[in-house]
């Protein structure tokens, strides 16, 4: 595995989640590019500005609003909603290079989606769509935990989930997941790669045993979607084993979960893991959402405690150190090479299905 994944920089990544963003200043750093993020008075409008004053390189997260403008912390360069100064100290004339960058935005599914590169290419309609995230018909918690590794590790560890066997035992993982083969489909022209696991006798996990109720065996499908580059999703079904669907397919005895990543270089060998975990099933009970949400923020931080430690050995090891790949590795193997050719591609952004 080589320790930097390239950046494909003409594409959407999630800087925050929706309810993250509001009338204070937060800063985040998405491909190296550090960003300001507010929403506005005027509209409630998500804002995503570069995060340096022109003048001495102030963070202007750590500055103030003045209604909608930003008032630098430091000299009080002052900056409207589209990155233009409308105010230096000392003088009426504003030079013409005031003015600091302003990112494309599109707020969607609990998330808000940034573009670093050509603003010109930065078309609405290819953002890719977790729907479940803020569907009436769902209930999710979500967080964010910072890993110090590469990226690419991440895309990874998410769609090889025979881990889950060995590092989130006891939690989500059984040894059912490492020993069911997978399929493995790859759409290289969308960037989408689809990983299937379908367990039809397994044990349930505490995860699943103490938020649906279901005791014993289970059948268990575990279906991945990665669009490429940002997000990762999970379509988990379990039901009690045995216990077959009705004659017209629906399924009263299932659990449905959606388990949502977006995967986003802050830079080289850093990333930000967003999770969330919608239900269809409990939904209004607080202490399902709670158990889920602090059950699923462990296996994350398993998970970030292992990368870190991963991209330490591999920064270490010896030169010339070569990979051993297996079958469940088709999927991520798959990943890379398509991340591989959006950063080489640089200016063409994925085509998504509208």
């Amino acid at each position: 595995m080589p320790h930097t994944t390239a950046f494909a920089r003409n594409q959407w990544y999630v800087a925050a989640y929706t309810y993250e963003v509001g009338r204070g200043l937060l800063g985040r750093t998405v491909l190296g590019e550090p960003l300001v993020l507010y929403r506005t008075e005027e509209d409630g409008a998500a804002v995503a500005l570069s995060d340096r004053c022109v003048h001495r390189y102030f963070p202007l997260s750590e500055s103030r609003l003045d209604g909608d403008r930003i008032v630098c912390g430091y000299h009080g360069f002052t900056y409207d909603r589209t990155g233009t100064c409308v105010r230096v100290p000392g003088q009426k004339r504003i030079p013409r290079t005031a003015r600091v960058a302003s990112y494309p935005v599109v707020e969607q599914d609990l998330f808000v989606w940034v573009w670093i590169g050509d603003p010109a290419l930065a078309d609405p309609g290819s953002v890719p769509r977790a729907p479940h995230m803020d569907s009436p018909g769902w209930t999710t918690v979500s967080g964010m935990e910072p890993v110090d590794a590469d990226y690419g590790l991440l895309v990874d560890n998410l769609l090889d989930l025979s881990h889950e066997t060995y590092l989130h035992g006891g939690y989500i993982g059984t040894p059912e997941v490492a020993e069911t083969p997978i399929t493995t489909e790859v759409d290289e022209g969308a960037g989408v790669v689809r990983v299937s696991r379908h367990m039809d006798d397994a044990e349930c996990p505490p995860f699943y045993a103490r938020s649906t109720g279901v005791r014993g065996r289970i059948t268990r499908w575990q279906d991945i979607e990665y669009h490429a580059p940002c997000l990762y999703l999970l379509h988990s079904r379990v039901a009690p084993a045995g216990v077959p669907p009705e004659a017209d397919g629906s399924d009263p005895n299932a659990f449905h979960t959606e388990i949502t990543y977006a995967i986003t270089p802050s830079g080289e060998g850093a990333v930000y893991d967003f999770w969330a975990v919608s239900r269809d099933f409990a939904r209004s009970d607080d202490e399902v959402s709670s158990f889920m949400r602090d059950l699923n923020h462990t296996v994350v931080m398993q998970d970030v405690d292992a990368l870190n430690l991963l991209q330490r050995a591999l920064a270490t090891g010896r030169t010339g150190h070569q990979e051993l790949s297996i079958n469940i590795d088709t999927g991520g193997l798959a990943a890379r090479r398509i991340l591989a050719r959006l950063a080489e591609e640089g200016d063409k952004p994925v085509e998504r299905a509208r």
